[in-house]
């Protein structure tokens, strides 16, 4: 199915949002609103600044920032003039933001006084020539600026249509690595406009629509569907600078009127766990909550949908390398424990290790075709090669679909397990060990066995309130044993405090095994 583009870059959509709804409020934060005349005039003043510092067509300009009004405006002026964003994960150490910086040649460096301890020498090791604060700089020079002073200095910036054309690279993704280094995935205008054009009759989105942004900007799933989407849509959304406290999020939902409300896992465990006020249940406005980045339990989906009975959950699936998002629940059908069905203009395929197609209720790979694929992988051609075969993108996901064409993920092919030549699918022991009302959360990984090849070792967190003597490794084993084979009970249970996981609450088997190999 061939999509309809409105417009060639980031800069056109918002200068038609801003002629048709000057006044209209696109920004909540704090107790501010910004209107969308005001936002551009300050992506054109950024824009202004950034063309005088030298960043041109196709230069690199790199965020390392907090959820901000300022990160937004970056990433409008950068793409207004040319340039290509790269939204850096906030939460990474020197020698890593050093990798990115060097594998993208960033010119220009957008960060916090609060990453300085992380930043602060990334100038003389990387070819980045200016940094931008967005508060305070450490040192004021030619060559560290502080934000707003840019924007009063430049705010009869030149007003001028975008650059870019379609296929032009907007923004490079850099996903997390598991064995290697972080990977850069390059995106054009046209994939991330794919994404919000599919996103916004699966949601159906209107003017009306108010999202709240409180998981990491940087990350391709808040990036796209929460920050783009909004300007795509000419709807608003809700900034919030830090996760935490968790009720600032529930009171500004409640506030400012929220109507979509866009998490993961992690955030609606919480919320069900949360005494939320009755006021909260009462008053709210959430037609539509999301979940993405990882699967959602069933005993959690049970639970949530109990809870909010007036709103409706959808369960998607996506992948940095797709913009990110391939397919999610219709609102008006959804399977309990599906990712739903491909958005508008994808093809969805299960396929076995020769990319052949399998009976439907087979398990494979997941590959993903349509204008959401990226561009490849920035100086991995090798790697793009592996990845895209003949336009269908390998995601590396284990799953099956219906006669519907409901998708299922299964598990990670990386996170297969097989002993004695069984398969045995760890999300299917997580989904029972998220049963057991004592556990918060569990992970089960695959580790070397002499006898079976691999066996399943669970690591689990603890409700916070259990009696942490009367859950012993041997009462979660039988608890288990009443609803898995004996093959799949894990042959270790291993108690944490807490489990590693990214910004986006996703768990990180890599650093478990890792833990796990240096403590055996």
């Amino acid at each position: 199915m061939q999509l309809t583009y409105l417009y060639q870059n980031f800069y056109d959509m918002l200068d038609a949002a801003a002629s048709a709804s000057p006044n209209k409020t696109v920004i909540f934060i704090d107790d501010r609103k910004v209107s969308y005349k005001e936002f551009l005039h300050k992506v054109d003043a950024f824009a202004r600044f950034l063309e005088i510092a030298g960043v041109g067509v196709g230069d690199r300009v790199a965020l390392i920032a907090p959820n901000s009004e300022e990160f937004v405006i970056s990433v409008y002026a950068a793409t207004k003039i040319g340039a290509v964003v790269v939204p850096v994960n906030n939460m990474l150490k020197a020698n890593e933001y050093e990798y990115i910086l060097n594998d993208c040649e960033a010119k220009l460096l957008i960060t916090s006084q609060q990453y300085l301890k992380e930043v602060q020498g990334l100038s003389a090791s990387t070819k980045v020539e200016k940094v931008v604060w967005t508060d305070e700089a450490p040192v004021l020079d030619s060559n560290n600026i502080v934000f707003d002073e840019i924007l009063e200095t430049h705010r009869h910036g030149e007003e001028s249509r975008g650059l870019s054309k379609l296929d032009d690279m907007a923004i490079i993704f850099y996903t997390s690595g598991t064995t290697d280094n972080p990977k850069g995935a390059m995106m054009s205008y046209r994939n991330l406009f794919s994404n919000m054009i599919g996103a916004v009759e699966r949601f159906d989105v209107t003017g009306k629509d108010r999202f709240i942004v409180y998981l990491p900007m940087f990350h391709a799933f808040t990036f796209t569907v929460m920050l783009m989407m909004p300007f795509f849509s000419r709807s608003s959304f809700v900034i919030i600078p830090k996760l935490l406290p968790f009720s600032n999020i529930i009171k500004q939902t409640l506030l400012k009127r929220v109507t979509i409300f866009m998490g993961v896992p992690d955030v609606y465990n919480a919320l069900i766990r949360a005494k939320l006020p009755w006021y909260f249940m009462w008053f709210n406005k959430i037609r539509v909550f999301i979940s993405g980045a990882s699967a959602l339990s069933e005993d959690t989906l049970t639970k949530f949908n109990q809870t909010f009975k007036r709103a409706t959950m959808l369960e998607g699936y996506g992948l940095s390398e797709c913009s990110p998002v391939v397919s999610v629940n219709p609102l008006e059908k959804q399977k309990p424990m599906s990712i739903g069905t491909a958005m508008k203009g994808y093809e969805v395929k299960v396929v076995d290790d020769e990319m052949l197609e399998v009976p439907l209720g087979q398990i494979g790979e997941i590959i993903v075709k349509g204008d959401n694929v990226m561009m490849g992988y920035l100086n991995r051609p090798e790697a793009t090669e592996e990845t895209i075969i003949n336009g269908w993108l390998r995601t590396g996901d284990l799953g099956k679909m219906d006669s519907d064409g409901y998708i299922y993920i299964v598990d990670r092919m990386k996170d297969l397990i097989i002993s004695k030549g069984i398969n045995i699918y760890p999300r299917q022991i997580e989904e029972e060990l998220m049963k057991l009302d004592y556990i918060k959360q569990g992970a089960v990984i695959g580790m070397k066995d002499p006898n079976n090849g691999e066996v399943p070792v669970a690591y689990v967190e603890l409700e916070d309130e259990v009696d942490r003597e009367s859950v012993t490794p041997n009462r979660i084993k039988k608890d288990l044993k009443a609803v898995l084979a004996n093959f799949k009970v894990p042959k270790n249970v291993v108690f944490v405090d807490e489990l590693p996981k990214t910004a986006t609450g996703k768990v990180l088997k890599r650093k478990i095994k890792e833990q796990y190999s240096s403590d055996s």
